[in-house]
């Protein structure tokens, strides 16, 4: 999916405290520092690791200019989403520089600065030059403080790792129609595996021990320890339902559309960007639709095949894969969006995908519009905050109890993971996308599930992925077993990032067939 961002400034890096520091590259860029303690130095050498892990950069964080658009002429659109895609790809290469050149930052302060973060600065003020010169050319109005969003900063590993505030596990922003999505509730009795945003063991005292930056993983951008949580250590946090009023629509729709069984995937995003091959710069599961690419349009949607028994939803299902870092290379490990940005690892296929679309507890539902995109999540809150995030994780047995946003759960023997979405369900009745893919669709109210004024409601889509996975463990504070969902290589595979990508394509009058169904509080197929 596309980028979104909220701000958050970060300290520029300090020099990495170490005497020595060397990097290998394998796997897709694992990386490593040689951290020598003398004798003399052992009592401190934890304490001294931990400085070293949290001073190290570990990321770079740039303001989302797509997301403070609020309007782009339909004239301009595919220029500006051109543009949004370097802005993107230009991120992309400055992390890859980052994760290159440890030795450079080690030997100079200064290195990431002048040799990273300041170009980087100058090529996002050309290209937001190049999206105001889009715009103003076909007559629209560009807003000129958009040029301040060309700096970016950085980000150490302390600031990045997930579970920070001792366990924080927010339930995200979906509702809980349907799935169980944890509401907006905070778990504060989470587990912080790693401590205090450290995923990784101190060095013993002998010379030369090869230990992770902090930034951990397969291919060094993550997951860390800290990322995974016990679920049996977690209170309960999902929030009841809210209640249904005379007005309720509590039928449901369940499209059956398959897992992704024959692998249909691909790096690009035609909702964020339209024309641009990997504008995800990470791998998707499609189901559904099957010629979902960045090249696709309305027209070649609509005459396209489908994977879902009821062959009249041709709509696009996507999201990012799941893969589990075992030491094992996939088809892409030598590709852009896979290997060489840091998505490496087995790809699981879900062994369960339910797609099923719910009512409102406040209302009846309008039959959403064709061709209407929704994106929910954000694959960026390692660099923007929280504010978009709508990750619910969990395992089987456990999901009436506990979702988790911030953080991967290890579930017990017997137990599988669970990926649960549940998408905006109110729409401004105007428009099927927008100019950062948010605004025409917005959430109820948790509690209520009443619409914000001005939006009415439709049916909330709402997704259940079940996996098989490894289980993780800790051992000497790093983690074995990992698993993480693919993502943008300077996200380092937070669980936040999960996000999951729309586009409603019905035939045979199915959109009303849909709505009706779930007004009149019927269980249809």
């Amino acid at each position: 999916m596309g980028r979104n961002i909220r701000k958050r400034r970060s300290p520029l890096a300090v020099k990495v405290t170490a005497a020595t520091a060397a990097i290998a590259l394998g796997g897709g860029g694992l990386l490593w520092a040689q951290m020598n303690a003398s004798a003399h130095e052992s009592n401190n050498s934890a304490q001294n690791y931990t400085k070293a892990a949290a001073a190290t950069v570990a990321t770079i964080s740039c303001p989302d200019v797509g997301q403070k658009l609020t309007s782009v002429p339909a004239k301009a659109k595919m220029g500006v989403a051109r543009e949004l895609a370097n802005l993107d790809k230009q991120i992309t290469e400055a992390y890859s520089r980052l994760a290159s050149t440890r030795q450079a930052q080690a030997n100079d302060a200064n290195f990431v600065q002048n040799a990273i973060v300041g170009p980087l600065k100058e090529k996002r003020a050309a290209t937001i030059d190049r999206i105001r010169l889009d715009i103003t050319r076909v007559g629209g109005q560009f807003n000129s403080s958009l040029a301040q969003l060309a700096a970016c900063t950085t980000q150490t590993a302390n600031q990045t790792t997930a579970g920070r505030g001792g366990g924080r596990n927010n339930g995200g922003k979906g509702n809980n129609n349907g799935q169980n999505n944890g509401g907006q509730n905070n778990n504060n009795g989470g587990q912080n595996n790693g401590g205090n945003g450290q995923a990784t063991a101190a060095p013993s005292a002998s010379a030369s021990t090869p230990v992770d930056v902090g930034i951990g993983g397969q291919a060094g951008n993550g997951p860390t320890a800290a990322d995974f949580v016990d679920i049996t250590k977690v209170a309960a946090n999902v929030q009841g339902k809210p209640q249904n009023g005379q007005q309720a629509s509590t039928g449901t729709f369940t499209t059956r559309c398959g897992v992704n069984a024959n692998k249909n995937h691909n790096t690009d995003n035609v909702i964020v960007a339209p024309g641009v091959t990997n504008g995800a710069h990470h791998l998707h599961d499609y189901v559904g639709n099957q010629k979902v690419d960045a090249f696709a349009n309305n027209n070649t949607l609509i005459a396209d095949q489908t994977t879902c028994q009821n062959q009249s939803d041709l709509s696009a299902y996507y999201w990012p894969v799941v893969r589990e870092q075992d030491g094992s290379q996939d088809f892409d490990q030598n590709a852009a969006g896979g290997g060489t940005e840091g998505n490496v690892g087995k790809i699981l296929t879900p062994v369960q995908a339910q797609i099923k679309y719910v009512g409102s507890p406040a209302s009846k539902v309008t039959a959403m519009p064709q061709f209407l995109r929704i994106i929910t999540g954000d694959a960026k809150t390692t660099t923007n905050g929280l504010a978009n995030a709508n990750a619910h994780w969990s395992c089987t047995g456990f999901e009436n109890k506990v979702q988790l946003t911030e953080q991967y759960p290890i579930c017990p023997q017997g137990s599988q993971v669970v990926r649960t979405f549940a998408f905006q369900s109110c729409w401004d009745g105007t428009n099927i996308d927008s100019a950062n893919h948010r605004t025409h669709v917005a959430f109820a109210d948790p509690a209520s599930g009443v619409c914000p004024n001005g939006f009415k409601a439709i049916p909330q889509l709402t997704m259940r992925l079940v996996y098989n996975v490894a289980q993780p463990s800790i051992v000497n504070g790093q983690v074995k077993n990992a698993y993480a969902v693919d993502g943008f290589p300077e996200q380092l595979h937070k669980a936040a990032t999960d996000h999951d990508d729309f586009i409603a394509v019905f035939k045979n009058n199915l959109a009303n067939t849909i709505a009706n169904c779930i007004n009149s509080g019927k269980k249809c197929q």
